[in-house]
């Protein structure tokens, strides 16, 4: 359970420019107070990190990317239809940041690297299909629906179908290792006569 709060909170830590962001754009409808809160937070994220000499992850460059470059188009553009095809491209930029092979890996604990790399290599494509697939779902949404609702209907979305595949996965990847180490062990074990 600890390596599944450990990666939950390294997730959250990365995306956390972007969480702020959007917090605070439906909190406030400002998208100039929205971009200055998710870019500063950001940039302090990164900032802190290399204070620590810690390698700063491709996410987590992804992640102030997407906000300083939505800050500056919505900021430009003050269109609402901008701010909600915005998360198709959010969602593309993901998809195909999450085809590289081992992405995945930053997010695992040890024993899940060592075990069941394999699994999480297929999971790794499974995400960047659901980033993929989400930013169509989200551009038919935007069509077809008001901002209210499509607010109301891609932050559903968003939070199920990320939720149930990180559930899949978490099941899937602990049950394959559960499996593999106990096969290891019956092999391990000598035969006696």
């Amino acid at each position: 359970m600890q390596s599944l709060v450990r990666s939950a909170s390294l997730l959250i830590f990365d995306m956390a420019s972007s969480f702020l962001f959007l917090a605070v754009y439906l909190t406030t409808k400002s998208i100039p107070a929205a971009a200055v809160a998710g870019v500063a937070l950001g940039v302090a994220q990164l900032g802190w990190e290399l204070a620590r000499r810690k390698p700063i992850e491709a996410m987590q460059w992804m992640s102030l990317f997407l906000v300083v470059a939505s800050s500056i188009a919505t900021f430009l553009t003050n269109d609402p239809r901008f701010v909600m095809f915005k998360a198709s491209a959010i969602y593309v930029i993901l998809g195909v940041v999450m085809l590289r092979p081992g992405w995945m890996n930053r997010y695992l604990p040890q024993v899940a690297i060592e075990v069941v790399p394999d699994v999480a290599y297929i999971f790794g494509f499974l995400w960047a299909a659901l980033m993929l697939s989400s930013a169509v779902v989200n551009i038919v949404a935007a069509m077809n629906l008001s901002v209210v609702g499509w607010t109301a209907f891609m932050s559903t979305y968003a939070l199920v179908s990320k939720a149930g595949l990180f559930a899949i996965q978490y099941a899937t990847m602990r049950y394959v290792a559960v499996r593999r180490r106990a096969a290891a062990l019956v092999e391990a074990v000598p035969v006696q006569a």
